[in-house]
């Protein structure tokens, strides 16, 4: 589809492929990194034929977290500060918000800024060797990439301030014990299951998934009873779609359907 900097985006049928690329830096997270993040996802707004991201990468790790250099030059001064992590959150904010789901295959390490981009993934899978953690209370760091605030939302207050407060590592069954990924697959077939798991998602219904998303992700935050109306009205523009229509014929019909 396209091409980057940073990294690269390809599209197979109703897939499209997010691949970090730095992987000399262990892809760590830089300024062009996050500018190239958000080109990507106005890509992906754009092509309504797109069902399902998947986001991996290249070389020994997922993502590292936030380029070093990077942090050295902005960290002094303030305003420049404020600006790179301002620019860091739309782009994770734009790939959270993205209308399909999005699938982090993660490998290596997920460290602080890495960690924080599984957590505006949709899905994630692990590798068995694979950690993930926040380092930042190991340097007298705070995360600043959303990590914050997403990751109690994710696995609950206690467990985030423990692994915020201890900048410890978690393994791969540890963070799948802690609900912070989804599934952990055997060394070296993190690719191989992600593309099982997008294409399974693939053949499903767009619309029936683009509204459980847009639902899950704004009821969250809302009180209960405004959730449940926000899924009536989701539901109810949904039953009038064709995918909901041929899933009815299916079921009735007793044969598999064919979505759009």
């Amino acid at each position: 589809m396209a091409g980057f900097e940073t990294l690269r985006l390809d599209r197979e049928g109703p897939i499209a492929r997010l691949v970090l690329n730095r992987p000399a830096q262990l892809n760590a997270i830089n300024r062009q990194m996050l500018e190239d993040l958000s080109s990507a996802c106005e890509s992906i707004e754009g092509d309504p034929s797109i069902k399902v991201v998947t986001l991996t990468a290249e070389g020994r790790a997922f993502c590292a977290g936030a380029d070093l250099r990077t942090v050295q030059e902005l960290s002094p001064d303030p305003q420049k500060w404020e600006a790179f992590t301002r620019l860091w959150h739309r782009a994770f904010n734009r790939i959270e918000a993205l209308p399909v789901p999005v699938i982090a295959g993660v490998h290596g390490m997920a460290l602080a800024g890495g960690l924080e981009l599984t957590l505006v993934s949709d899905l994630v899978i692990a590798d068995e060797e694979a950690r993930l953690g926040d380092q930042h209370a190991n340097f007298g760091l705070v995360a600043g990439g959303g990590g914050s605030q997403r990751l109690p939302r994710l696995i609950g207050l206690r467990r985030a301030k423990e692994l915020m407060l201890l900048g410890h590592w978690l393994t791969a069954r540890e963070a799948l014990e802690w609900g912070l990924i989804n599934r952990v697959v055997p060394t070296g077939q993190v690719r191989e299951k992600l593309n099982e798991l997008a294409a399974q998602l693939a053949g499903l219904s767009g619309s029936a998934n683009r509204t459980v998303k847009m639902l899950a992700n704004r009821g969250l935050d809302l009180p209960l009873a405004g959730g449940l109306e926000l899924e009536i009205r989701g539901v109810t523009q949904h039953m009038s779609s064709a995918d909901a229509r041929e899933g009815l014929s299916a079921f009735v019909e007793k044969r598999k359907p064919k979505f759009s």
